[in-house]
């Protein structure tokens, strides 16, 4: 089963103005861990980042897939989708369990439109609660 860590990166870069400006930004890493997400994090933001930076924070997050196989993945951005599985018991009550899916996507219409077609053919009943945007600007999945 996956784990899923946000990472906020802080450091200093040059601006387009050619001002350094102190950035923060926010990363998604598949790990184990929170340490195995600080190493993992570290080592892939080594290569594009120039001098010093810090992992100022590190968040569990539940999502329980990462949907990004439908998009062209240029110019995207990632948006979280919040589904309401629909589970009768025999009673005949409604449950509504919440589960969280990161789907990237151009905007929040076509990630909305990239979440039902993911979704198509589950046997499951669910209702979209709400798609909104994060300010994740990438992935890392494990890999082996």
């Amino acid at each position: 089963m996956h784990k899923f860590y946000l990472s906020k990166i802080k450091y200093e870069k040059t601006s387009e103005e050619g001002k350094v400006v102190k950035v923060s930004e926010q990363y998604l890493v598949d790990a184990l861990s929170f340490t195995e997400c600080e190493a993992r994090i570290i080592q892939e933001m080594q290569p594009f980042i120039s001098g010093e930076f810090e992992v100022a924070a590190i968040q569990k997050k539940n999502y329980s897939e990462i949907v990004d196989k439908y998009s062209n993945m240029e110019n995207n951005k990632w948006f979280e989708c919040k589904l309401n599985f629909i589970v009768v018991d025999e009673k005949g009550n409604e449950k509504k369990t919440p589960v969280f899916i990161l789907v990237a996507g151009d905007c929040v219409s076509n990630a909305n439109e990239t979440l039902i077609e993911h979704m198509r053919g589950s046997m499951a009943d669910y209702t979209i609660e709400g798609v909104k945007e994060t300010k994740i600007i990438d992935v890392f999945k494990y890999e082996k």
